[in-house]
């Protein structure tokens, strides 16, 4: 699964978005939690905000949920229609993922090897009720590669650049686009530990990213 990422370089990310939108108050974000706005290209090739955790369109409750497995995206109803209208890319630069020994949970934080920002493949819906309009969004998982199996079983979708186009392309068809739903090579990726801080929602800053190798404590609920 794919729990916590991070959006730490806000310049980087503007100049990419140039000719898609102008993203006002966009600060850098080293937690970033389900639930919270997360910055999407949309379907429609525009950038924008939407909430993590996808709400299918016809749920009587604004309950989300914040991945998707690539393997039954056509298969799942809360997917499937997504999946064929609704895609959409979800902007990052890292991400985090917890290595479990026993109780204990060890977190790690993921990135590619130069720290350019990437984009997850997802997915999104538009939801409506009591009084209001939310637009959510899943991140899509695959199997782990070689550098996030020791740690985990699955990765977040992270697409290359020049699939950016072609997962928006409504034209595209499934086959093609499950193409694309593959494990990112782990020789353009790096990783290393990070601290257990990393769980709790509240703390959001810079020390989260950087490499603690023993760390002596209780770890708290990640949500």
């Amino acid at each position: 699964m794919c729990g916590r990422f991070t959006l730490r370089s806000v310049d980087r990310v503007r100049i990419a978005l140039a000719n898609r939108a102008q993203l006002e108050g966009l600060i850098p974000r080293f937690n970033i939690a389900p639930t919270q706005e997360v910055v999407v290209v949309n379907s429609s090739n525009e950038a924008e905000l939407m909430t993590w955790g996808l709400i299918p369109s016809w749920s009587k409750e604004s309950k989300g949920v914040i991945n998707a497995r690539s393997e039954t995206l056509d298969e799942k109803a809360s997917f499937a229609e997504s999946f064929e209208r609704r895609r959409c890319l979800i902007l990052a630069d890292g991400f985090y993922e917890w290595q479990r020994t026993g109780r204990a949970r060890k977190a790690f934080y993921f990135q590619m090897k130069d720290g350019v920002p990437f984009a997850f493949a997802g997915i999104w819906d538009r939801w409506r009720g009591n009084g209001s309009t939310i637009n959510s969004c899943a991140i899509i998982t695959t199997t782990a590669n070689k550098l996030l199996e020791p740690v985990h079983d699955r990765m977040p979708v992270i697409l290359h650049e020049n699939a950016y186009e072609m997962w928006l392309d409504p034209k595209c068809s499934k086959q093609e686009l499950k193409k694309l739903l593959e494990p990112f090579p782990e020789d353009e990726m790096k990783s290393h530990p990070v601290s257990s801080q990393v769980n709790y929602v509240d703390i959001d800053n810079e020390s989260l990213i950087q490499r603690v190798e023993v760390e002596v404590g209780t770890t708290p609920s990640l949500f």
